[in-house]
């Protein structure tokens, strides 16, 4: 059974000169970091993901900017519109994922509970929802 996706707070230090988040393993991330990476740059109108991995666990948080992930469990989509940088969004394996809508300016930061592993990615819809069915008999 695959785990639900969740928004997390993360930790911020308010203050006049400019506000502070921070992570760090084994705190609000339920996963311990192996990888981090970032989107930016996106051009209007084009969207990023649009894939679903087998055993990697993120979490995609609005560093700068906004932009939507939409998730689909199988069966609907959801849509998590990310605009804060002390929120990220907990995204467990074998969910497609999709990020578009995104802000000038946007910068994706995301977490990953594995190095990369092109093995671990399914980057084919099709595919995806073979893999679900056989997953739910």
């Amino acid at each position: 059974m695959r785990g639900t996706p969740t928004i997390i707070n993360i930790p911020r230090i308010t203050d006049p000169r400019g506000n502070l988040s921070f992570l760090q393993n084994g705190s609000v991330i339920p996963f311990d970091i192996k990888r981090v990476f970032w989107i930016y740059d996106v051009p209007g109108g084009e969207g990023r993901g649009c894939h679903s991995h087998y055993t990697t666990e993120l979490v995609i948080i609005a560093a700068s900017g906004s932009f939507d992930v939409r998730l689909f469990d199988g069966v609907e989509w959801h849509t998590y519109p990310l605009n804060r940088p002390y929120q990220g969004l907990y995204v467990p394996p074998g969910y497609w994922h999709t990020l578009d809508n995104f802000s000038s300016g946007s910068v994706c930061l995301t977490l990953a509970s594995t190095l990369y592993s092109e093995e671990d990615y399914i980057r084919d819809f099709d595919e995806y929802m073979r893999e679900y069915k056989r997953s739910i008999k």
